[in-house]
């Protein structure tokens, strides 16, 4: 890889409960990109109860995407701290105006879109629970919690999110649709789009993984302590 000098930005795409967090994990464990999450960002800002966090949890409540003005804000202030490393982002943009905004302050060089059915993410989504504080995620499917209903290393309490539930998942899924698909557009006129299809994590990673390896240096694992 001694050809690609040059700084990579790249953008990982789906519909909620897609396998975007568990693929950005894989990707940041086994390749040299930093990955940044705006729903991470957005989980301090709501346990921190600070201005933006109170006013997004209204939306995510409603099953509604938040603002476009307010995603931006917190997602390029982020940014200005990877100045000197590849990124990847993770859940933005997820609207028009939000992908135009990016494109003004940073140039896209690649969007991984995981293309997940419907139908699988419901079911996927019914059996997901969250440890709130750190935002570990647990499935009762394929990976549950070692005691029922709490956390692996705290022991507290797992709660399902109130944008998991059936109701509020279907108004998400209809928001991405409509909203996000034109992103996939932009991106796919542009000729930066991948797109990767399947209905399990595991299915779709190897294939994720084999085109990375083309695009961005690998983690020496030789080098890497693993505990």
């Amino acid at each position: 890889m001694g050809a690609s000098v040059r700084l990579l930005r790249a953008v990982l795409m789906g519909p909620p409960g897609s396998g975007k967090r568990t693929v950005a994990l894989r990707i940041t464990k086994g390749f040299q990109l930093k990955t940044f999450s705006s729903g991470d960002l957005l989980r301090d800002n709501l346990l921190r109860d600070t201005e933006i966090g109170v006013l997004a949890k209204v939306f995510m409540d409603q099953g509604k995407l938040i603002p476009d003005d307010i995603m931006t804000r917190l997602t390029l202030h982020q940014l200005k701290t990877f100045t000197q490393e590849s990124w990847l982002l993770c859940g933005f943009p997820r609207t028009l105006p939000q992908a135009e905004a990016l494109e003004r302050a940073y140039q896209i060089h690649l969007v991984m879109s995981l293309d997940v059915p419907s139908e699988v993410i419901k079911q996927r989504l019914s059996a997901r629970w969250i440890h709130p504080s750190s935002g570990r995620v647990y499935n009762l499917e394929f990976n549950p919690p070692k005691a029922i209903g709490l956390d692996d290393l705290t022991g507290e309490p797992l709660v399902q999110r109130e944008d998991d539930r059936p109701e509020t998942l279907n108004q998400r899924l209809k928001a991405y649709e409509d909203q996000t698909k034109p992103v996939l557009e932009y991106y796919r006129e542009k000729g930066v789009l991948e797109t990767f299809s399947g209905t399990k994590t595991d299915q779709i990673w190897p294939c994720v993984r084999a085109f990375l390896q083309t695009k961005v240096p690998q983690i020496d694992q030789k080098a890497s302590v693993t505990p």
